[in-house]
């Protein structure tokens, strides 16, 4: 399938993607594809826009701005807000494409990149319809009660690591994917995806401690009441939070789909062949179901 290098700018930084196109000569229905945290264009979400395009849907990967290819500082920064503003500015890149058929848009979202494509697709007149695989529907409020302490000590660093950097302009970093000291992802399963299966030269192991300011209270579950569009969930019982899926879905007041398919775990979703071509039939029979094959 042809890929399409695609740069366009969010507020004054230049984002890079790629744009995976169907054969023929379109206009095809499109998507932005988000993905979970610190991941490129190389990872997950390259490998389910490339699925995606295989079945007649052109799909463009991000890198956001702090992030692989794309500028943008400070590097390795995960904060949502930008995100999202990088996803509604993919749509209207992709809106503008020849190849592209500008009314029959969505987005579509892996783990944590659920919760950025739930969020974009707010009140976004692009978005038709939205694709939810794995997704990592964060519940804040719950995660706090849990642990008050440590919860809010998290964020606080995340205050302060951001106050150091708007005085030194350098940015204090941890891993993003560890099994040792401190650090964003702490599981075997991302360690091994992003250390050795998706190990990439875009991709830097690396998270901007800042992040924890906003990332910790990202409320992905407070999207749901607000989407009235399709929404097609595809999830695993063995995956991240399966009650946070049922939860998020149980809140959709449109029309709504949760498909429960069998994985290994989260990150075998992201790079399993067999998983990620159920996952995205899924998808695509739910958000283009008159004729996107």
């Amino acid at each position: 399938m042809p890929i399409e290098r695609l740069e366009f700018e969010v507020d004054g930084a230049r984002v890079v993607g790629a744009l995976h196109l169907p054969p023929g000569p379109g206009p095809s229905p499109a998507v932005v594809v988000a993905g979970p945290m610190t991941s490129v264009k190389e990872q997950v979400t390259g490998t389910y826009a490339a699925a995606l395009a295989r079945r007649g849907v052109a799909a463009l990967a991000l890198d956001h701005r702090g992030f692989g290819e794309s500028g943008g500082a400070p590097r390795q920064y995960e904060d949502w807000r930008r995100k999202v503003a990088d996803i509604r500015a993919g749509l209207d890149r992709l809106a503008a494409h020849a190849a592209i058929d500008a009314d029959r848009m969505g987005l579509v979202g892996v783990c944590l990149g659920c919760g950025y494509a739930a969020h974009a697709a707010i009140g976004a007149p692009r978005v038709t319809s939205l694709g939810l695989v794995a997704g990592y529907y964060r519940d804040p409020a719950a995660m706090r009660a849990r642990d008050p302490e440590g919860f809010d000590a998290k964020v606080a660093q995340g205050v302060a690591a951001r106050r150091a950097y708007e005085r030194s302009g350098v940015a204090e970093m941890i891993p993003a994917a560890s099994l040792e000291g401190d650090a964003a992802m702490q599981t075997t399963d991302t360690v091994d995806y992003y250390t050795r299966r998706a190990a990439h030269p875009n991709y830097v192991n690396g998270f901007a401690v800042m992040s924890r300011e906003h990332f910790l209270p990202f409320d992905v579950q407070a999207a749901a009441p607000a989407l009235t569009i399709p929404v097609t969930m595809v999830h695993s019982r063995t995956a991240l939070s399966p009650q946070w899926a049922e939860s998020f879905h149980d809140k959709l007041p449109g029309p709504k789909s949760l498909t429960w398919i069998a994985s290994r775990g989260q990150t075998d979703i992201y790079d399993d062949p067999d998983i990620v071509e159920t996952a995205t039939g899924h998808v695509v029979d739910g958000m283009f179901s008159t004729g996107a094959r």
